[in-house]
């Protein structure tokens, strides 16, 4: 790699507040604020809105939406015959 071109890479903690879950990974993202990890050393914090413990897909609460249901309904609601106005 040549040098001075690329940004710092190191230690930062991806935080999500919703879940109450934290992980230490290596990245290129900063951070002003910081934060005390279980190591007792301090590291950058990023907190972000959805993790693995908060989205749905992996904690299985996942909801399947009828779409064929709502053209239905919608169909029924403003009828069919509507289009190309």
């Amino acid at each position: 790699m040549k040098p001075g071109i690329h940004p710092a890479y190191g230690p930062v903690v991806f935080r999500d507040r919703a879940a109450g879950f934290a992980f230490l990974t290596r990245s290129t993202a900063t951070s002003d604020t910081a934060v005390e990890w279980e190591d007792g050393r301090t590291y950058p914090v990023i907190d972000v809105e959805v993790s693995s413990a908060s989205h749905p897909f992996y904690t299985g609460t996942q909801r399947i939406v009828d779409t064929a249901g709502r053209v239905e309904r919608f169909e029924r609601r403003y009828g069919s015959g509507r289009r190309g106005r």
